[in-house]
């Protein structure tokens, strides 16, 4: 019989309570390798941590390969450790063959015999090393250049996963599944006090936020959080802000009467002169300085000093002066603050929801409100699994929350 590839690789953690050693030979075999229990040593206590060393084996090398990149995010590392390999970018904007493709997880490389923690981990990224420091970062393609040192395969290469709460908190059932038979008032109340533990650290929350915000009549109870500064940053689109400035200069939004629900005679046309109204004065806080824009959330942007970043898309009418038309510009305006909020709440937006949720931390506090439950779903099942899913209309929970928060 020839003799197969192996790997014998070792994970610490939860590993029972938190699913993750089942998750571990789950993936081996569906990918179609084989394993071996070697050492399997389980923690007496709650806080102790469960050891085991595995045997991974598969009938190619380049098929161990895979089964052992695949495994990674779960916190499983070879048994004998080795420095990361580095290869150079052939050229701006390419990585090299066999490049590291990371996860949001927290992660560090070996660099020198020593570990290196990867600053801003984010999904779907290469990490760039600088030996000499030596230090490791994420990088982008759009931002990789010529003869970056890019970390190749899967050695010397440590992630730490995320486990499951080990209190009694109703966020344990929470991540488990969607559903919209979830106790709201409850959920909603540890929301708030999760977004407030958050404000107090000083860190930001993101909205990101779609025009059902508008359309659903509760652009009031989001500004509300973010003068209260439960709201420290807003993402949007074109759509979200033309609507809001739709609602403040005529009342509609997508021409249908926010008072009374009703189409308004000649409505069709308002985003379109809400837009030109806008552009004719050169954007948003143009238009709030010259005393036009008196209400709505970019007034409130505005007037509170909240950053904003809007991106832009192919569909977009206009757009506003305002819109960053660039999608890697927009990226990186995202990017730089993804990697220090320590909260996102998604609203009714899936296409911003899901480009946001590549960009952040497994360890950022992570919401996602949507009246359809397959939103939800997506985000996670795109690796986003922080991800906390509420179903429900998303007008009522900015209501509740806001009134939760005392905002």
């Amino acid at each position: 019989m020839p003799h197969r590839p192996y790997e014998d690789v070792h994970v610490e953690g939860h590993l029972i309570d938190s699913g993750i050693m089942s998750q571990i030979m789950d993936a081996i075999v569906a990918l179609g390798g084989e394993f071996e229990t070697l050492s399997f040593q389980v923690g007496r206590t709650n806080d102790d941590v469960s050891r085991a060393e595995l045997r991974i084996s598969a009938a190619t090398q380049d098929l161990l390969d895979e089964i052992v990149a695949a495994v990674q995010p779960f916190g499983v590392e070879p048994l004998h450790v080795v420095d990361a390999a580095l290869a150079p970018a052939p050229k701006d904007g390419v990585f090299p063959d066999g490049f590291y493709a990371t996860t949001n997880l927290e992660t560090a490389v070996r660099v020198g015999g020593r570990w290196v923690r990867v600053e801003h981990p984010e999904m779907d990224m290469a990490v760039k090393v600088d030996p000499r420091v030596p230090c490791a970062e994420t990088i982008a393609l759009a931002d990789v250049r010529a003869g970056d040192l890019i970390v190749v395969g899967h050695d010397g290469i440590r992630v730490r996963p995320l486990e499951r709460p080990r209190s009694g908190q109703v966020f344990e059932f929470m991540n488990s599944a969607v559903s919209s038979e979830k106790p709201k008032a409850q959920v909603i109340a540890e929301i708030a006090r999760l977004l407030d533990d958050v404000r107090a650290q000083g860190k930001d929350v993101i909205a990101v936020v779609g025009p059902a915000v508008v359309h659903t009549g509760a652009v009031e109870h989001l500004a509300r959080l973010v003068r209260s500064g439960h709201v420290t940053v807003l993402f949007g689109g074109n759509a979200v802000a033309v609507h809001d400035i739709e609602a403040a200069l005529f009342g509609t939004s997508l021409g249908v009467l926010l008072t009374d629900g009703t189409p308004a005679i000649g409505g069709h046309d308002h985003h379109l002169r809400a837009i030109n109204t806008i552009r004719e004065l050169g954007g948003i806080r143009q238009a709030v300085d010259a005393g036009v824009l008196t209400r709505g959330l970019m007034h409130t942007l505005v007037t509170t000093g909240t950053p904003y970043v809007l991106a832009g898309s192919i569909r977009d009418d206009g757009p506003l002066p305002d819109v960053i038309t660039d999608t890697v510009e927009a990226q990186r305006a995202m990017r730089a603050y993804c990697q220090k909020a320590g909260a996102c709440i998604m609203l009714s937006t899936m296409l911003h929801s899901i480009a946001t949720g590549n960009m952040l931390p497994a360890s950022t506090t992570t919401i996602c409100v949507d009246i359809n439950a397959a939103v939800v779903t997506k985000l996670s099942d795109r690796g986003s699994f922080q991800t906390i899913g509420v179903v429900t209309d998303v007008g009522l929970f900015l209501e509740q929350l806001a009134d939760d928060l005392g905002a």
